[in-house]
This record gives structure tokens, C-alpha cells and sequence, in this order.
């Protein structure tokens, strides 16, 4: 499968989209790779990517593709620029775009942004510089202006905000630079061909035809080897690996995070399945060392004298199948359904209340709830926490607070029904 992130550089509906075995996906943004559909063997071809509105796609996240298996290609836009910095590790830059930012004829971002439409078709508002410095070199050849004139002009266009920088403001510079004949051949050229000086969107095409030339072997320029986890492992990665883990379970696309988080909240013996995967954990160490039985490993962190829940804190990688099948063994179809509410829940309050945050919701009132929900005094909250993997009360607060709007909307419905049960008698 060919997974194509694109969006306004080519329309989603181009002809050379349109073909088997491509999957059409909109621009690129933090978490996109992380999806369980993007398999080893798969080829990524990274055009647009988002990074003014949303967060961007991170490095260590292409690393991480390369590393299980995906080819990854970059050209044209944000896609060219990555595959630049990650040449050495294996992305495979396609197209002018990416040569120049190789070379470092160009750099930063700001030579392929764009404003976009915000309607969600990711239509392109304004010119980037690429594009113009192209249009400049043509401009070069069809003698329409000298070399002082295009570096003039180019300077001008480059002092535009990228997301003002429309046809209207290219032309208007134009003319306060004192070249309108440059404006005037620029709308004979483009009435003539819609994509004249479209650089962007010729490297994008590239791209595809590459990548569908691999898929058929048509071509030997594979990527090299793939780079080590040493490269981009580490908690940034692992944090968010577990944040973007989804899985699909009687019908429902649920986060694993939050069905991890409601068990450890939930269900009363989850200190029992915290225990069997620091026993897993201590038989089969992250970094490779050689396992032992937990108790071992207690008798020499601690001679035994504490439990192990309060001196080994391993990190919990949502990748790891075997793990995350002992830290939800208890799980019931209802607490996936509860789940699926409660992410429902946080949703709507997103929705309804403009800049609502999670780290807004007070501790007192979490502190209070996980008293009620654990049935324990405020001294036993750390015990609790450390028993089901929270580490101490505070951690436990702010894991928790995400599940607040869920379980205070839950508790109204409760109270509610009990009401009318009463009302009725």
C-alpha cells in the first residue's frame, strides 16, 4: 500500500491519486504514522503536512517508520524538507524542492508554506517561494526581466506574510517593484496553463510515480538500512506511541491508553494485574538485560522490606501485545463501552466549552473522587495509586482528570435515576 499525505500541493482528487493500491490521506501531522494501517513493506510519501494549526510530524516519528519497515518518501513541501534532515537515515527526498533544501541552496520552512482554505479541502490560498523562485528563473529565460530585477523582486515577495502572499499580492508587488510586465506575462502564462510555475506540485507527481514504480519493481532505489531503535527511541517516542495506540474491540475505536487508565481507576483488584506485569517486566527488561524473578530483584533493590509496586516503576511501551493483554485481563465488554462514553464525554466538553483543558479540572475534586472510587482515607491514595501502577496520588490526579467530565456526567445520570426511582414510590 501507497499512503500519500497530501494537501494543497495536489488535489486529493488528481488522476495519478486515483489508482489502485494508493491510499489518499490529508497533509501530515504529529501521530499520523503511528496508525496501525501504515505496515512494514507499506511505502509513506510525505507531501504536505500541517504545522501552523495542528502539531507537526515529528522526526523521531518518520525514524520510527523507517525502523519497522516503511519506506518513506518526501518531496515538494514539508514532505522535501524532512527527507532532507533524514537522508541519512534513509527517507528518500524526490524532486527540485528537496535537491535545493539538500544542497542548503534553501531552509526553513517558510519557502513551501502556504495559507490553506478552512473548509477542510485543503485548498492553496497563496504562493510559496518555491514556487516564485521558479517563476523568476523562467522569467530569466523568456527575457521578461535581468538578474537584479528577480532578486528585487524575490526579496519583495519573500517580506510578504506566506499566508497574505495571494496572486493579488504577487501582482501588486509586482508593480510597486516597477516590472508590471512581470504581472502581465505571469497572467498570460497561467491562462495558458493553470499550473504554470507549479514546482511544487511537479515534484509532488514525481513522488507518486516513484513510489508506485517501487511498489511494481520497477525500480532498485530502496532505502538503506533501517535505522536502530537507539536512534529515536525514547520517552518523547514512548509517550506518543502509547498517547496514538488505538484499537478497534467490539465495534469501537478505543484509545488502549484509556482502557488502561479506566482498569487501573476501576477495577477494584487491579493491584493483582499491576503485580503479574512487574513480574513480566522483571523476567523481560526493556533494554535487553538479562531477566529475573521479581522477588530476586526485590530482595536486592530493597531486602524485601517494601512491595515491589513502590520501588519499580517500568515504563508501559502499548506496543508490547503480551503486556498489554496482563494490565487488561480484567477487562469487561462494559468497561470498553464505559470507555467509549467517557471519551465521548471529554469530547463534548472540548465542544461545548472553548479552551477547556484537562489540567483545568481541580485536584481537590479529583482527589475526593479517587477517595470515593478507592473507598480509602486521603494517607491511603499513595499506597492506592502505587498499587495500580499511578506511582503516587499526584501522578494519579493528573492521569485522572481526563476521565473527570465522563464520571461526573455518569454520577448526575446515576443520581438522577435514583431520584426517580424514589419519586415513583
Amino acid at each position: 500500500m501507497i499512503h500519500v499525505f497530501v494537501g494543497p500541493t495536489l488535489s486529493r482528487s488528481d488522476p495519478e491519486l486515483a489508482v489502485p493500491g494508493v491510499r489518499v490521506r490529508p497533509p501530515a501531522r504529529h501521530g499520523d504514522l503511528f496508525d496501525a494501517a501504515v505496515r512494514a513493506g507499506d511505502t509513506v510519501v510525505i507531501v504536505d503536512g500541517v504545522y501552523h494549526q495542528a502539531p507537526a510530524l515529528r522526526h523521531k516519528e518518520i525514524l520510527a517508520a523507517l525502523g519497522r519497515g516503511v519506506m518513506v518518501i518526501g518531496a515538494a513541501s514539508i514532505g522535501a524538507l524532512r527527507a532532507a534532515e533524514l537522508a541519512q537515515f534513509g527517507m528518500l527526498g524526490i524532486g527540485s524542492v528537496y535537491a535545493a533544501y539538500a544542497r542548503g541552496e534553501i531552509e526553513g520552512d517558510d519557502e513551501v508554506a502556504v495559507g490553506q482554505v478552512p473548509d477542510g479541502e485543503f485548498g492553496a490560498l497563496t504562493w510559496p517561494l518555491v514556487n516564485l523562485r521558479y517563476v523568476l528563473e523562467l522569467a530569466a529565460s523568456a527575457g521578461v526581466l535581468d538578474g537584479p530585477q528577480a532578486a528585487a523582486l524575490l526579496a519583495a515577495w519573500r517580506a510578504v506574510f506566506y499566508p497574505q502572499r495571494t496572486t493579488a499580492a504577487v501582482r501588486a508587488v509586482c508593480r510597486r517593484q516597477g516590472v508590471p510586465e512581470v504581472e502581465r506575462w505571469l497572467a498570460e502564462q497561467r491562462a495558458l496553463d493553470g499550473h504554470f510555475g507549479d514546482l511544487k506540485r511537479a515534484d509532488a507527481l514525481a513522488a507518486v510515480r516513484h513510489a508506485r514504480g517501487l511498489a511494481l519493481g520497477d525500480s532498485a532505489d530502496r532505502a538503506p538500512t533501517p535505522p536502530a531503535p537507539a536512534v529515536w527511541e525514547s520517552a518523547y517516542f514512548r509517550r506518543w506511541s502509547n498517547a496514538f495506540a488505538c484499537t478497534v474491540v467490539d465495534g469501537l475505536e478505543l484509545s488502549t491508553e484509556d482502557r488502561l487508565l479506566y482498569q487501573q481507576v476501576f477495577d477494584p483488584a487491579y493491584g493483582q494485574r499491576w503485580a503479574a506485569f512487574l513480574e513480566h517486566r522483571s523476567l523481560h527488561p526493556c533494554d535487553g538485560t538479562v531477566g529475573v524473578a521479581l522477588a530476586v530483584r526485590l530482595v536486592r533493590a530493597s531486602g524485601a522490606d517494601l512491595d515491589a509496586d513502590r520501588i519499580f516503576h517500568p515504563p508501559v511501551d502499548l506496543r508490547d501485545e503480551q503486556a498489554v493483554a496482563l494490565l487488561l485481563a480484567g477487562e469487561t465488554a462494559m468497561d470498553r463501552q464505559a470507555v467509549a462514553r467517557y471519551a465521548d464525554a471529554l469530547r463534548a466538553e472540548r465542544r461545548t466549552r472553548p479552551g477547556f483543558t484537562v489540567a483545568a479540572v481541580r485536584d481537590d475534586l479529583v482527589r475526593r473522587l479517587l477517595m470515593r472510587l478507592w473507598h480509602c482515607p486521603e494517607q491511603g491514595l499513595d499506597a492506592q495509586a502505587s498499587a495500580r501502577g499511578l506511582v503516587c496520588w499526584a501522578r494519579a490526579v493528573e492521569a485522572v482528570k481526563r476521565l473527570v467530565p465522563g464520571l461526573l456526567e455518569e454520577m448526575a445520570a446515576m443520581a438522577a435515576g435514583t431520584e426517580a426511582d424514589h419519586g415513583g414510590r
